[in-house]
């Protein structure tokens, strides 16, 4: 069983950057396919970023060149690093695991945090 629970969100204007953080517990990231996905209201769940095994990084079309997922195997944390925050990156933000696979779809996923909410204003 894993255990994720996000943090790092809040509301910041266009332009500016968060940092999420995602803390594991229950296995290591070593091993894990970590990842972001985003839900906007009244829209699907949509991926945001993928981190495989701690260095392979894989980013949506949409956030490549401002986001970057890494992680800290020592603190088994993974982030989410946002810059150049745009309004439509307004979302709750959800962290996700699974032990093998590179999926781009939520379903692709076993264990999922709680979410936190970004809100970004122009």
């Amino acid at each position: 069983q894993v255990q994720l629970v996000e943090s790092g969100g809040g509301l910041q204007q266009a332009g500016g950057s968060l940092k999420l953080s995602c803390a594991a517990s229950g296995r290591a990231l070593s091993t894990t396919t970590m990842a972001w996905f985003r839900q906007a209201q009244g829209k699907e769940r949509e991926f945001v970023a993928r981190i495989y095994p701690s260095t392979l990084t894989y980013y949506a079309d949409s956030v490549e060149g401002r986001f970057t997922i890494s992680g800290d195997n020592a603190k088994n944390t993974v982030y989410l690093q946002m810059n150049s925050l745009k309004s439509e990156d307004t979302a709750v933000y959800y962290c996700a695991a699974v032990q093998f696979g590179i999926a781009t779809v939520p379903a692709g996923y076993k264990y999922w945090g709680q979410g936190t909410q970004v809100t970004v204003s122009s």
